[in-house]
C-alpha cells in the first residue's frame, strides 16, 4: 500500500468524481477523423513526407509529418485564405477536431446549465512563424497593411477561445503552452477541473501548425532534428532504435471530451476509457535535455500512479514520449526500467511518433487518444522503424499487439523543452 492510499484508508475524504473520456477527434498526418488514423496508425503507415518547396532545399533536415491536404476536402476549407485571415491555422484544425469530438460525444448542449458546466482546455507549443515574419514584412510597406488579426491569431489561447465561442461553453477556459507537454497537461488539468468540480464536461486537447522553413531551421540549429533520411522520409522518425537521430516535425490537433462518470451514465454516454491520474515534474536541469539519471521522469510517472492509486504492477503499457532523438529516448528507457523494476518484463512500451512525427504541442494529446483506444480495443499501437532497439524492453516493434488483460492501464509520457513533465495514467472501464 503506497502513502496516497494509506492516507485515503484512514482519513475521511469526499468521494472523488470520476472522469472518462466519452469523445474523441482526430487531424493528423495519419488522417483527419479518428478511426482512419488510428486503422493506419495499426496498419504500419506513416504520414512522414519530403518538404519539396525550395526554401527547404538547402536545410539539413527536410521531413515533416504533414496532414494530408485534397483540394475538395474539409481541411482544405478550414485552411482557406478566408479562415486564415482571422485564425492561425492550428486553430482552424483544432476547430475540426473539436467538431469530430463533440459529436462523437454527442454533446452538443442548448441548455445555459448544460454550457455553462462545460469547459475547454486547449493548447499550443509554438505560434505561426511564417505569420510573424509576413506580417513584419507588411509592416515595412505600411502600417496599414498590419492586420487587426494579427495578435489574436498568434496568442496561443485563442483555439480555446474560439471553442468555447463557436459552442457558447461557460465552464473554465484554460489554456497551456509547455512545449511538447502541452496536450497531456491540457488533459490532465481538465480532468482536474472535472475532478475537483469546476465542470461536468471538458474539450481538451492541443494543436500545432508551424512546420515552415524558419521553424525547421530553428530546430535544425539545435540539433534536434532528424538530417539522416531526407531521401527515405517514412525511415525517419524511430523511436528507440539505434539509429535514430533526431525528431520528425509533425502538425495536428486532437481533441478528447472529458466528463464525469455519473454525467455520462446519466446520458448513456459512450465510455471509451477513464482517466485515473495525472503527474507533473520538473527536471530542473537543461533548456533542452532530460536529467540523465531520469529522474524527471520517474517523478511525473510515479506521481501519476500515486494520484491514481494504481500500484506499479498494474500498469501493462507505456506509450511513450520517445522522440527519436539519440539522447531523450535512451533517458526515458532509463527512468522506465527504473522505476518499474522488474516488473518492466511484463510491460509493453510503444511511440507512435515513428508514424506520425512529433506534433509538438499537439503531441501529448494525439498519443493520448491512441492510448486511450489502446485501452478501449484491447490492442497496442506499433513502433516503426525499430530494427536495432537500444535495449531488451518490449517495444512493440513494427506490428500491433493483443493487449491480454481483463483490465487494462497505461501511462501516457509526455516531456517538453524547459525540463517540463507530465504523465497520465489511463485505464480501461
Amino acid at each position: 500500500m503506497n502513502s496516497l492510499q494509506h492516507l485515503r484508508k484512514f482519513t475521511k475524504f469526499p468521494p472523488r468524481r470520476r472522469v472518462v473520456v466519452t469523445g474523441l477527434g482526430v487531424v493528423s498526418p495519419l488522417g483527419t477523423g479518428t478511426e482512419l488514423a488510428w486503422q493506419n496508425l495499426l496498419k504500419g503507415h506513416c504520414g512522414i513526407i519530403t518538404l519539396k518547396d525550395e526554401e527547404y532545399s538547402k536545410l539539413p533536415s527536410r521531413v515533416a509529418g504533414v496532414i494530408p491536404i485534397e483540394a475538395d476536402t474539409e481541411i482544405a476549407k478550414a485552411l482557406s485564405k478566408s479562415n486564415l485571415k482571422l485564425m492561425a491555422p492550428a486553430t482552424c484544425i483544432a476547430l475540426i477536431a473539436t467538431s469530430e469530438a463533440l459529436k462523437d460525444a454527442n454533446w452538443l448542449p442548448k441548455a445555459d446549465v448544460d454550457r455553462e458546466a462545460t469547459g475547454v482546455t486547449l493548447g499550443m507549443g509554438m505560434i505561426d512563424l511564417k505569420d510573424v515574419c509576413d506580417t513584419n514584412s507588411a509592416l515595412k510597406i505600411g502600417y496599414n497593411k498590419v492586420s487587426p488579426f494579427f495578435v489574436p491569431r498568434i496568442l496561443p489561447n485563442m483555439a480555446a477561445g474560439h471553442i468555447s465561442i463557436k459552442y457558447g461553453f461557460r465552464g473554465p477556459n484554460h489554456a497551456v503552452s509547455t512545449a511538447c507537454a502541452t496536450g497531456a497537461h491540457s488533459i490532465g488539468d481538465a480532468f482536474r477541473f472535472i475532478r475537483n468540480g469546476d465542470a461536468n464536461v471538458m474539450v481538451s486537447g492541443g494543436a500545432e501548425a508551424c512546420i515552415s522553413p524558419l521553424a525547421i531551421a530553428g530546430f535544425c540549429r539545435l540539433r534536434a532534428l532528424s538530417t539522416s533520411f531526407n531521401d527515405e522520409p517514412t525511415k525517419a522518425s524511430r523511436p528507440f532504435d539505434k539509429h535514430r537521430d533526431g525528431f520528425v516535425m509533425g502538425e495536428g490537433a486532437a481533441v478528447l471530451v472529458l466528463e464525469e462518470y455519473e454525467h455520462a451514465l446519466r446520458r448513456d454516454a459512450r465510455i471509451y476509457a477513464e482517466i485515473l491520474g495525472y503527474g507533473l515534474s520538473g527536471d530542473a536541469s537543461h533548456i533542452t535535455t532530460p536529467r540523465e539519471d531520469g529522474t524527471g521522469a520517474i517523478l511525473s510517472m510515479n506521481r501519476a500512479l500515486q494520484d491514481g492509486a494504481v500500484d506499479h504492477n498494474e500498469i501493462t503499457y507505456i506509450n511513450a514520449h520517445a522522440t527519436s532523438t539519440p539522447v531523450g529516448d535512451g533517458i526515458e528507457s532509463t527512468a522506465i526500467t527504473k522505476l518499474f523494476k522488474d516488473n518492466v518484463r511484463d510491460m509493453m512500451i510503444s511511440s507512435t511518433k515513428g508514424a506520425h512525427g512529433h506534433l509538438l504541442g499537439a503531441a501529448g494529446n494525439l498519443e493520448a487518444v491512441f492510448t486511450v483506444l489502446a485501452c478501449h480495443h484491447g490492442v497496442v499501437p506499433p513502433t516503426l522503424n525499430l530494427d536495432e532497439p537500444i535495449d531488451n524492453l518490449n517495444y512493440v516493434a513494427k506490428i500491433p499487439q493483443d493487449w491480454h488483460r481483463e483490465r487494462r492501464i497505461a501511462l501516457k509520457n509526455s516531456f517538453g523543452f524547459g525540463g517540463t513533465n507530465a504523465t497520465l495514467c489511463i485505464s480501461s472501464i
